[in-house]
């Protein structure tokens, strides 16, 4: 533990991960492959708090204008998606036997506890994984910024970005121009500037305002976390 870069993380999922093969819905075979590449951090005595994209049911803007719905309606539909593959998770990460729980920014006392700072702390440091569901709990702010949110609240020593199939961040898109050139290190300037599309720039900047490092990879990657927890070059890291 004393040798690993960072002792406590936040975790960005994106919906889309939890999709796997299929056009919409969830997946168990992503799932499965996430939740054990959580446990091998967990196992060693790694703080761990995610957060996870709704992308996989439902798509924002997209759907919520094809539905004649306004922005707010369907932000509000979106954080409930995020909910359901908190809930996915977690009953997975229980299946194998990691300790952990489910947080909604939306009250449902039914299926999660609703968010507490100080709760939640406190279940990091009894070993539990804690899962932020319903992102921020209100419209026009995307699961990033509710991931630079609950990572400067929880005083995460760096926020983890998992992308399906990019290993961190380019210039361009790389699925689309080959020349595309891949940052090792970037600031977090630099991604403000020259609009890089990586991740919401509120999130950016909510980094930058409380120092937290920014780590991109590609979670197709085996051992991905565990590499970054041993300061092994994957990605691209966000710094000053």
């Amino acid at each position: 533990m004393s040798n690993l870069k960072y002792k406590k993380i936040l975790l960005k999922i994106s919906g889309e991960a939890l999709l796997g093969s299929q056009q919409f819905g969830i997946d168990p075979e992503p799932v499965e492959k996430i939740c054990k590449e959580i446990k091998k951090a967990y196992n060693l005595g790694v703080q761990i708090a995610v957060v996870v994209g709704g992308g996989n049911i439902f798509r924002g803007m997209n759907n919520s204008k094809k539905l004649g719905m306004d922005q707010a309606s369907g932000d509000y539909v979106g954080m409930l998606a995020t909910v359901m593959n908190a809930i996915a998770l977690q009953s997975e990460l229980r299946k194998i036997g990691v300790s952990c729980r489910v947080q909604s920014a939306i009250n449902m006392e039914k299926i999660a506890e609703p968010y507490i700072r100080f709760k939640a702390i406190r279940h990091l440091e009894k070993g539990r994984v804690v899962i932020f569901a319903a992102g921020t709990g209100n419209p026009f702010f995307t699961t990033d910024t509710a991931a630079a949110l609950r990572a400067a609240e929880i005083g995460a020593d760096a926020m983890l970005m998992a992308k399906n199939g990019v290993d961190g961040i380019y210039s361009d898109d790389p699925k689309i121009n080959k020349n595309a050139i891949k940052y090792d290190k970037i600031s977090y300037d630099d991604i403000i500037v020259k609009g890089l599309k990586v991740m919401d720039l509120t999130s950016c900047a909510l980094c930058k305002q409380n120092n937290i490092p920014i780590c991109v990879f590609d979670f197709n990657l085996e051992d991905s976390i565990i590499k970054i927890l041993n300061n092994e070059n994957i990605g691209t890291i966000v710094t000053e």
